[in-house]
């Protein structure tokens, strides 16, 4: 990518503060974003006794908070945010406007970020353990979507969150952003035909 050529942007991850978003989504039983599957390895949600109006409510603020950590740029807080006790620094939720969430998801810390910690690990090492790889999928697609438009793809940037969810596939979660099942990633062949439409989109 030399000076005066489009350039693109790839950033590839299994975020911890976005593991540990999605495990509270699903042990306190938030159904949004309806198409992104669950995780797996993630025991049934309990019964809460809440009732619908704070069921709302909590899903409301689940939905913001799911959206700073996965584009916090995009998704500035109008009050300033500070760290959840129990977290290890993975949730941060807005002073004001929280109290539901903050509440409701306290009790799960631990094994909230262990799950987290866990997943996160097991990206890592499979990352490491092929160097290079990461980089080769992605310059594929866009060498391959160059050949059929017939010209060099536009600058893009795109997040790519490799993800133990319970359904193969890919999933936007942000503008600049998707969610790719991690098993998916780890075939060479189908996340090169998933991750082109993504490509094409963007360039």
């Amino acid at each position: 990518m030399t000076a005066g050529q489009p350039e693109w942007v790839i950033r590839e991850d299994a975020a911890s503060p976005v593991l540990v978003a999605l495990y509270l989504r699903q042990i306190l039983g938030i159904r949004s974003p309806e198409e992104l599957p669950f995780l797996r390895r993630v025991p049934p949600t309990p019964e809460s006794g809440r009732s619908d109006a704070a069921r709302s409510e909590l899903e409301r603020q689940w939905r913001a908070y799911w959206a700073m950590t996965v584009e916090p740029q995009a998704h500035p807080s109008p009050v300033p945010l500070e760290l959840v006790e129990g977290f290890d620094g993975l949730v941060t939720l807005p002073i004001e406007g929280a109290e539901v969430l903050r509440e409701a998801a306290s009790p799960f810390a631990e094994e909230a970020t262990d799950f987290a910690q866990h997943a996160h690990g097991r990206y890592a090492r499979e990352s490491s353990a092929r160097p290079g790889v990461s980089y080769r999928a992605y310059a594929s697609a866009i060498a391959a979507h160059e050949r059929i438009v017939g010209r060099r793809a536009h600058s893009f940037e795109l997040n790519v969150q490799i993800l133990p969810l319970a359904q193969r596939g890919v999933w936007w979660i942000g503008s600049l952003t998707v969610a790719v099942t991690d098993g998916l990633r780890g075939d060479v062949a189908a996340f090169d035909s998933a991750i082109h439409p993504i490509i094409a989109e963007l360039a």
